[in-house]
């Protein structure tokens, strides 16, 4: 069976995400190219506010854009 390639944006959106949400630092950013770059800095940043607002674990599953 073939697997369906996702979108290299949205790939990069949700490990900027968990990437964020573990606390890492953006300066851990895996990818130069600046469009590329962007998707994975939002995903960060939404991860960032919820790891600020006490989301970890399986309260982090609701916002995790994995499962969305």
């Amino acid at each position: 069976m073939k697997k369906q390639k996702r979108d290299r944006s949205s790939t990069l959106h949700n490990r900027g995400f968990v990437a964020g949400l573990n606390g890492r630092s953006r300066e851990e950013c895996p990818v130069q190219a600046v469009d590329l770059r962007s998707h994975w800095m939002n995903g960060w940043r939404e991860g960032r506010e919820a790891h600020w607002n006490g989301m970890s674990g399986v309260s982090a599953i609701q916002v995790n854009p994995t499962l969305a």
